[in-house]
């Protein structure tokens, strides 16, 4: 095959360089705003496509297929709907700090900003704000392009009087690279800039004074610190944070503002998940009601008037959308054409020269104007002041036009002025004003000259400007700055309201949870062939600790058991104990609580509530019992220092120690109580059968069958002895002990 004429390069080459276009592409003409008009070139060709159909704010609404077609079809060869959705934006008063369309119909909501109608159905025309952007266009003031097809001209930059940069901002992913760009508030940036103009070595301190934050188009709060922003704003990029404001109305919370583009909806889904995982019992309702007048009223209903309402809107900051934190890159396209990340001070710098090129520009066009219209009145007042020779020179004439310009010194284009006036300019009064005109003209003229020939001046009508602009389209700050802590999820204990409850296990090892302590157990229903085994009664902050028949200790919170108004639960669905194992015993109180667990073996060890807690399924093993050794109810010690211990064994020997005695264990055997007896091969004949535990000055009651015994003071003490000893056996007819309590004297 024959390549002659044809370009060969190399793939790599080839790749590199397509790539490398492409990009180029995307970066300048697609995602990037310019820092002159704050626009991307999608923007930039609907404002101006809707200027050039007159789509004016003092016009009336047109379809927005019309502007959109318009855009596609002489500047925009790009999909409709990326287009319209772009026009969209500029047209949501929630989304764009200072629209630059008024739409009529569905242009979406802040709960969702897509949800707006087609084209077909909605109608646009430009704000009053949109003049900032094309008030000077025609005044020779923009460079021009040739469209996509050479057959129309573009502006490629519009002449902004104001930093449109900043005060909309705007976000896009390029190849590379991405923006975002926070808006501000106009009255704060035109600040910036006049003192900027007045003061050229202004540091950047001295401008965020003018300049604190940025400002959104809601009213929610900028917590992040000032001394944050001055970094911010000195790098270009970093971030922050806003957070809803809320109020609390008749024990209800209100929130009233929302983060930039952040759903109500979608918040009230984040808490909703939290409800129904019962992790925010804090909550008893969340209600939407929002509407046109209130555009943000979102309605959370505490459980009671007992909750702490920061406490809970602390936790929802942390753990929903209703403080969110913001990206800033303030990357842009500079007045050189390149893309670079700017700091606040670079950026009003550049635009102040920016706008000041543009203002010269328009003057520029504006003398060479008067100055050319002055010529031509020139011209015509020699025609006018000698009307009859210039008659008769045209009507004997076969080329007038030399003949005039050689008597009367004309230049072309004088002399073809006036051969195209009309009789009717020849009336007597004309020459006076013409000889008016000039006067005016000839004014102006000397204004210009001045204003381009001295900076001063010039600065000066800059400043003048940018007050009227400021004064025409400012308005207030609506995201106010507030200095607030940080946001803090809270563990499920500090959000569960701590109130009385006890809970029930039943023989099959069902569970729930019964307000209050006055509930009697055994007077509830159970399933058939069920019935009462432990009780424990604490507060529903708390955690439950189960022991089951292996040693093994589980612990759930208490708020997320069942109600006692039903049958409860399998605790097989929320533990898994090993094949075989029973769950036997609920604990219930504070972490530092201590418990005697021990068997019938006569082993045992002080341990705390919070020891036993585990938060696997499979809980932990904390007392070693051995296989087929019952574990006997766990005791509550209270006062180590004097109080006693009573241990009963089922031969009728009783042995009274001091609680001191006592190991202080996380999980074990424990050490041996008492002494009990054991047959030759080892095997026990005897079993610790019950104990108790006896505070200071306490009697001691024994009971064997319908008798009972009394024991205290002196007689108390023939049965104190050391740990792991004998005992003492109890006087005959008590020995066939049923059952120990402790009774006041």
């Amino acid at each position: 095959m024959n390549y002659e004429g044809i370009e060969t390069l190399p793939l790599q080459e080839y790749t590199e360089k397509a790539y490398l276009d492409y990009s180029m592409y995307v970066i300048l003409d697609r995602a990037l705003p310019h820092l002159g008009d704050g626009l991307k070139p999608v923007q930039r060709r609907i404002v101006y496509a809707m200027s050039e159909l007159g789509l004016s704010s003092a016009s009336k609404h047109k379809k927005s297929a019309r502007t959109v077609g318009d855009v596609l079809g002489k500047f925009h060869p790009h999909g409709d709907s990326a287009c319209y959705e772009a026009m969209v934006l500029m047209a949501q008063p929630f989304s764009y700090r200072y629209p630059l369309v008024d739409g009529q119909g569905n242009w979406g909501s802040q709960d969702d900003p897509k949800s707006f109608a087609a084209m077909r159905y909605t109608e646009s025309r430009l704000t009053a704000y949109a003049k900032v952007l094309l008030q000077e266009l025609g005044q020779g003031t923009a460079n021009w392009q040739p469209n996509f097809d050479g057959t129309l001209e573009e502006p490629t930059i519009l002449p902004a009087r104001l930093p449109n940069i900043l005060l909309n901002g705007g976000s896009g992913i390029a190849v590379g690279m991405a923006t975002d760009i926070p808006p501000h508030n106009l009255r704060e940036v035109v600040s910036a800039c006049i003192h900027l103009l007045d003061h050229p070595q202004a540091s950047l301190s001295e401008l965020c004074q003018f300049v604190p934050a940025p400002d959104f188009p809601t009213e929610a709060e900028i917590i992040t610190p000032a001394a944050d922003f001055l970094t911010l704003y000195e790098k270009g990029n970093g971030t922050f944070k806003m957070r809803a404001r809320f109020e609390v109305e008749d024990g209800d919370i209100i929130i009233t503002a929302l983060p930039y583009q952040v759903s109500g909806s979608k918040v009230l889904e984040q808490i909703a998940a939290q409800m129904q995982a019962k992790k925010l019992p804090l909550v008893e309702d969340l209600r939407d009601e929002s509407d046109h007048e209130q555009p943000v009223r979102l309605v959370i209903v505490p459980r009671s008037n007992r909750v702490d309402v920061d406490m809970l809107m602390s936790h929802l900051f942390a753990s929903t959308d209703l403080e969110r934190s913001y990206r800033v890159n303030m990357n842009m396209i500079g007045t050189d054409g390149r893309p670079r990340v700017k700091g606040l001070r670079d950026i009003l710098e550049e635009w102040l020269a920016f706008r000041r090129q543009t203002v010269i520009r328009r003057l520029q066009w504006r003398l060479d104007k008067v100055e050319k219209r002055l010529h031509l009145l020139e011209g015509l007042l020699i025609a006018f002041l000698n009307i009859d020779e210039v008659i008769h020179i045209v009507r004997t004439e076969d080329e007038p036009k030399p003949v005039l310009m050689a008597r009367f010194d004309l230049s072309e284009i004088q002399a073809d002025y006036i051969l195209d006036t009309k009789l009717r300019q020849l009336a007597r009064l004309e020459e006076m004003k013409i000889r008016s005109e000039q006067d005016e003209l000839a004014k102006e003229r000397e204004e210009l000259q001045g204003l381009l020939g001295s900076d001063k001046k010039l600065t000066s009508l800059i400043r003048k400007e940018l007050r009227e602009d400021a004064k025409l389209y400012g308005d207030a700050r609506r995201s106010p700055l507030k200095a607030r802590a940080a946001a803090q999820a809270l563990d499920e204990t500090a959000l569960t309201p701590s109130e009385p409850v006890t809970v029930v296990l039943s023989k099959m090892g069902w569970i729930r949870a019964a307000k209050g302590h006055d509930i009697d157990p055994n007077s509830l229903s159970y399933k058939q062939g069920d019935g009462y085994l432990d009780a424990a009664r604490g507060r529903s902050s708390q955690p439950v600790v189960l022991l089951d028949s292996s040693g093994r200790t589980y612990s759930l919170p208490a708020h997320t058991l069942p109600s006692a108004r039903g049958q409860g639960e399998p605790l097989t669905g929320k533990l898994s104990p090993p094949p075989g194992a029973k769950f036997l015993y609920t604990l219930m109180g504070k972490d530092e609580d201590q418990y005697l667990l021990y068997s019938v073996e006569g082993y045992g060890f002080l341990c705390t509530l919070g020891d036993m807690q585990s938060r696997a399924k499979a809980g932990k093993v904390t007392l070693t019992a051995g296989e087929g050794v019952e574990i006997l109810p766990p005791l509550l010690v209270t006062d180590v220092a004097t109080g006693l211990l009573a241990l009963v064994s089922s031969s009728g020997y009783l042995l009274v120690i001091g609680l001191q005695e006592l190991s202080v264990l996380t999980k074990g055997k424990g050490n041996k109580l008492i002494s009990l007896k054991k047959s030759g091969l080892g095997i026990a004949d005897e079993a610790l059968q019950f104990a108790a535990v006896i505070p200071q000055g306490e009697t001691l009651v024994i009971h064997a069958g319908k008798k009972f015994k009394a024991i205290k003071g002196a007689e108390l003490g023939e049965y104190r002895s050391e740990r792991a000893k004998r005992g003492k056996l109890l006087p005959k007819g008590y020995q066939n002990v049923t059952g120990v309590e402790i009774g006041s004297n």
